[in-house]
C-alpha cells in the first residue's frame, strides 16, 4: 500500500528541530569514497531512499558497504572494485548516482554507467559531463542506454562549462583527481556541496583548489597518495529552508539546529523582507518566527549563491497566502512548477506563463487531496497543508522520502498535525491535539 500524509492544518509550529546531513552532498561523498583503497567512513548520513540507492550502486561495483542507521554513518570499503558497471536498475532512479562515472574512470580508467534518472523537473542533459571527460582523454560511446568511458590515461586540461552545472562540476572533479598534470574547470558550480566534496577529496589526499569560486583547479595525484578517511557531511540547507518556510508560514516560532546560516543568506534575506524574524542564536542555530501575515516579494532562481531552485516551491507556498502579488521566475528548469496545479486545488491564485508564476495572495488555503510530482514540490505541498484550513492528503510520498528524513516525525515534534498512513490505516486518528490555531 502506498503511504500518504494526512494533515490537519492551522497549527503554529513551535519548538526545536535538528537538520540532517545534506542529501546533495552525502551522495557525492559516497561515490567519491571508491577513489581510495581501504575503508572510508562518512558521518551525518540521513536515512533517505536516495542513500539506499547509492549504496546499491556502490555494492554493484563489488565494493563493501555498511550503513549504521543509529550512528547515522556509512562505511565504504573500496579495497577492491570487481565491476566497472553501474546498472540501469539503480542509476535510472536517481540522477546523483551518475557521479560514479567520474570516480570509476579516475580509478579504473574505464566505466559503464547507465544514463541517469530522478525527478522529472526538466531537461538535465549529460553533455557537459561527456565533453569534459573527452577533453581529459576519455573515449566515450553511448549505446543501449549506457555511457561507456575508457581512457588509457587521463591528462589534465582546461574545461569551460557553458552553464555552472553542479553534476558536471562534481563528475569532472572526480575524473581529474588522478589525471596527469592540472585540470582547470572554468564557470564551475559554486554550491556549498561542491566545497564539501573538495574538502572530502583533499582530506583523502587529493589537491583541489578554488572550490566555491567559478574556477576550480585540480592538481593530479597518484593512486597511492589517496587514503581512506573519516568525514562528517555538512547540514542540508534545503531541509533547513523547508523548515524555515513551515515555521514562518504557520506564524510559529522555532529554533532550527545544525544549520550553516551562510549557506542560506539569500533565502534568509527574502524571508526577512516578507516579514519573518530570523535570529542567529548560535553559530549553527537560528530562531525563526513570524507573527503576522507575510508580504509578497519577487523571486528569481539562480545558481548559487543566488536563490536556490530547490526552494522555489516553498517560496510559492508562502506567496500563496501573503499580502499582495509576487512573481517567481524559474530560470533553471522548465518543468519546476508542477506544484501549481495542486496549490490551485487548495485555493491558491496562481497564473503561470511559461517560466513565470504570478501569485496573488489569498486569505486562506483549504485542505485537498494532492500528489507529490517530485521531491521539492511534494515537500511544499506538505507545508501548504500545514498552513491550510481543513484536511490535506498528500500522496506519492516516495518522492518526499528521497530527500526528507522522518519528515512527519520532525513536524509532529513542532506541533504539526500530521500522520503517515496507508489505506489499511485510513481511519487512524490524528495524534496531535488541534491547538495553537492560526
Amino acid at each position: 500500500m502506498a503511504d500518504k500524509y494526512k494533515i490537519q492544518g492551522g497549527n503554529q509550529l513551535k519548538g526545536e528541530v535538528l537538520i540532517g546531513g545534506a542529501k546533495n552532498s552525502v551522495l557525492k561523498l559516497m561515490a567519491s569514497a571508491v577513489l581510495a583503497k581501504g575503508e572510508t567512513k562518512i558521518y551525518n548520513v540521513p536515512e533517505l531512499t536516495d542513500v539506499g540507492i547509492m549504496l546499491e550502486v556502490i555494492n554493484g561495483l563489488g565494493v563493501k558497504t555498511y550503513h549504521n542507521k543509529e550512528e547515522k554513518s556509512v562505511t565504504i570499503d573500496a579495497t577492491d572494485i570487481t565491476s566497472i558497471t553501474a546498472q540501469y536498475e539503480y542509476v535510472s532512479k536517481m540522477r546523483a548516482s551518475f557521479i560514479i562515472l567520474g570516480a570509476l574512470v579516475s580509478r579504473c580508467k574505464e566505466a559503464i554507467v547507465a544514463l541517469p534518472g530522478g525527478c522529472a523537473i526538466g531537461e538535465r542533459r549529460v553533455d557537459f559531463h561527456i565533453k569534459g571527460l573527452e577533453s581529459l582523454g576519455a573515449k566515450i560511446k553511448i549505446e543501449n542506454g549506457y555511457v561507456h568511458a575508457k581512457a588509457a590515461k587521463l591528462v589534465g586540461t582546461d574545461i569551460y562549462l557553458d552553464i555552472p552545472s553542479v553534476g558536471a562540476t562534481e563528475n569532472l572533479m572526480l575524473a581529474s583527481i588522478l589525471a596527469e598534470g592540472s585540470t582547470r574547470i572554468q564557470n564551475a558550480a559554486q554550491e556549498p556541496e561542491i566545497i564539501d566534496l573538495a574538502n572530502f577529496l583533499n582530506t583523502m589526499g587529493a589537491d583541489v583548489v578554488g572550490a566555491g569560486t567559478s574556477e576550480i583547479v585540480i592538481n593530479g595525484v597518484k593512486q597511492d597518495d589517496l587514503h581512506p578517511i573519516e568525514y562528517t557531511t555538512i547540514p542540508d540547507r534545503i531541509e533547513a529552508g523547508t523548515f524555515m518556510s513551515a515555521v514562518a508560514g504557520t506564524r510559529g516560532k522555532a529554533i532550527i539546529r545544525n544549520v550553516y546560516p551562510a549557506h542560506l543568506t539569500f533565502f534568509t534575506d527574502k524571508l526577512i523582507k516578507m516579514g519573518a524574524n530570523i535570529k542567529l542564536i548560535e553559530p549553527t542555530a537560528i530562531e525563526v518566527s513570524c507573527k503576522n501575515r507575510m508580504n509578497s516579494v519577487n523571486f528569481v532562481t539562480q545558481p548559487y549563491p543566488g536563490f536556490p531552485t530547490d526552494l522555489q516551491s516553498m517560496a510559492m507556498v508562502l506567496l500563496s497566502m501573503a499580502n499582495g502579488v509576487g512573481i517567481i521566475t524559474e530560470s533553471l528548469y522548465e518543468n519546476r512548477f508542477m506544484q501549481v496545479q495542486h496549490l490551485l486545488r487548495m485555493g491558491a491564485d496562481i497564473h503561470q506563463d511559461r517560466n513565470h508564476a504570478i501569485i496573488k495572495g489569498v486569505k486562506r488555503l483549504t485542505g485537498a487531496t494532492v500528489a507529490a510530482s517530485d521531491l521539492r514540490a511534494g515537500a511544499s505541498l506538505v507545508v501548504a497543508g500545514l498552513m491550510a484550513n481543513g484536511t490535506t492528503i498528500v500522496e506519492n510520498l516516495h518522492h518526499v522520502d528521497r530527500g526528507y528524513e522522518r519528515f512527519d516525525e520532525k513536524l509532529r515534534a513542532l506541533g504539526g498535525n500530521i500522520i503517515r498512513y496507508n489505506d489499511e490505516s485510513a481511519n487512524e486518528e490524528l495524534r496531535v491535539p488541534n491547538e495553537s490555531r492560526l
